[in-house]
């Protein structure tokens, strides 16, 4: 198993949580990003620069992520893609994607999308608060306790 991050916009304090839980049960993590990313001590953590261009970073996440790794991504159809393939998303904050909800929550951000654009809606979703945090924290604990039984 393998925790992959779409790192991005990805916020700092997300990837340190995983972080921990990465050393915590021995998980290699690699964040993928279009951007350099800072340099970890951990032997467990990898990054991936992948070349600029629209999905490029998801594309790279699809093409190397097995059904038994863990994708954590606010990007909607990211998630969608991984969860078309059998294989498990979660945002960060802590809402884990499923073929139950994936479709829905990929309709709703496309219906905000053009109404953004029209602009009859401004803005997106609020600062990550410490609720997010610890909804996050949870989510991927159960997830990775679940995972490491072998339960999907």
């Amino acid at each position: 198993m393998k925790i992959w991050i779409d790192a991005d916009a990805c916020p700092r304090v997300i990837k340190d949580i995983v972080y921990r839980a990465s050393a915590r049960l021995r998980i290699p993590v690699c964040l993928v990003a279009n951007s350099d990313l800072s340099r970890s001590h951990s032997p467990l953590i990898s990054s991936v620069r992948v070349t600029d261009g629209d999905n490029a970073a998801d594309d790279y996440i699809v093409a190397h992520a097995a059904p038994t790794d863990l994708v954590i991504t606010a990007d909607i159809p990211l998630a969608a893609r991984i969860v078309a393939r059998d294989g498990v998303a979660i945002d960060p904050r802590g809402d884990v994607y499923s073929e139950d909800n994936v479709g829905e929550r990929l309709s709703t951000r496309n219906l905000l999308n053009e109404l953004r654009e029209a602009g009859l809606v401004q803005g997106g979703p609020g600062r990550l608060g410490l609720t997010d945090r610890q909804k996050f924290a949870s989510a991927l604990d159960r997830l990775l306790t679940r995972r490491m039984k072998g339960v999907r």
